[in-house]
C-alpha cells in the first residue's frame, strides 16, 4: 500500500487491550512503545470498545479516542492511526487507495453475521464516494476454519444464512464468509494472512487457546 502504514501486531508487542484484567499502565506503555516503533502520535489513536456488532463510526480529530459500542472505525484525516483489537476474531483494514479513505473493521462472528464488512464498504461509498474496486481489503491473522467450531445450531445458521460451503461439519469458515461478502460488494482486492491464531501461530493471542489473554492490533493511518 503505498503511503499508509497497515500492521498486525504480535504478543512481542505486548497486550494493547485495557478490558482483560491487565493494569492501564502496563497497556499505555505497550501503546506508547508500538507508536514510537512505528512512528505515529500516540496522543491521536482511535481504539474501540468493541462488542460483536456493526456499529461503524466514522472519526477525525475532535472524535473520542475511545469508541464505545463500536467494532468499526473510517477516517480520511492523514495521521490519524486507527486501531482494532482482536485475539482469535479477524481484524480487517481497509483502504480506498484512489479517494484516500481507510476502515479498522472487527469481523467475529456476530459482527461476521452481521456483515460490517457491507456496512463499512455502503459508509465509504455514501460519505467519501468510495468506488470498492479501489479498495485493499487485508485480513490479520485470526481463528481459521481448523479450529473455529460452533454448536449444531449455529453453524446450521451459517448453512442457511451464507451456504453449506462455508461450513465443514461444525467448523465455520469466518474468513471465506468475509471475502465472499467483499467480493459481493465489489471489492477484489484481497489479502488474506491465513494464519490461525490458535494451531499455527506461536505470536498471536488467542482466546480459544487460553481464555486470559490479552488482545493483538491491526493498525492502519494514512
Amino acid at each position: 500500500m503505498k503511503d499508509i502504514l497497515t500492521i498486525f501486531t504480535d504478543i512481542h508487542d505486548g497486550n494493547l487491550a485495557y478490558h482483560v484484567g491487565d493494569k492501564k499502565t502496563n497497556v499505555d506503555k505497550n501503546r506508547k512503545t508500538l507508536a514510537l516503533k512505528y512512528n505515529y502520535d500516540y496522543e491521536k489513536l482511535v481504539s474501540m470498545n468493541q462488542t460483536h456488532g456493526n456499529n461503524v463510526q466514522i472519526v477525525d480529530f475532535s472524535s473520542e479516542k475511545i469508541i464505545d459500542d463500536c467494532d468499526g472505525l473510517i477516517t480520511n484525516i492523514k495521521d490519524l492511526p486507527l486501531m482494532v483489537m482482536v485475539a482469535d476474531c479477524i481484524p480487517i483494514l481497509l483502504h480506498d487507495e484512489e479517494k484516500g479513505v481507510i476502515a479498522a473493521l472487527h469481523a467475529g462472528r456476530n459482527s461476521t453475521f452481521l456483515k460490517i464488512v457491507e456496512v463499512a464498504i455502503n459508509r465509504m461509498k455514501e460519505n467519501f464516494g468510495t468506488n470498492p474496486l479501489d479498495i485493499k481489503a487485508t485480513l490479520g491473522p485470526s481463528i481459521q476454519k481448523c479450529c473455529y467450531e460452533l454448536s449444531v445450531e449455529l453453524s446450521n445458521i451459517v448453512k442457511t444464512s451464507f451456504g453449506s460451503e462455508f461450513v465443514d461439519g461444525r467448523n465455520i469458515d469466518l474468513q471465506a464468509i468475509n471475502k465472499a461478502i467483499l467480493k459481493e460488494n465489489g471489492v477484489v482486492n484481497i489479502e488474506d494472512y491465513e494464519i490461525c491464531t490458535k494451531c499455527t501461530s506461536k505470536v498471536h493471542y488467542s482466546y480459544r487457546k487460553n481464555p486470559k489473554t490479552g488482545r493483538f492490533a491491526g493498525i492502519i493511518k494514512l
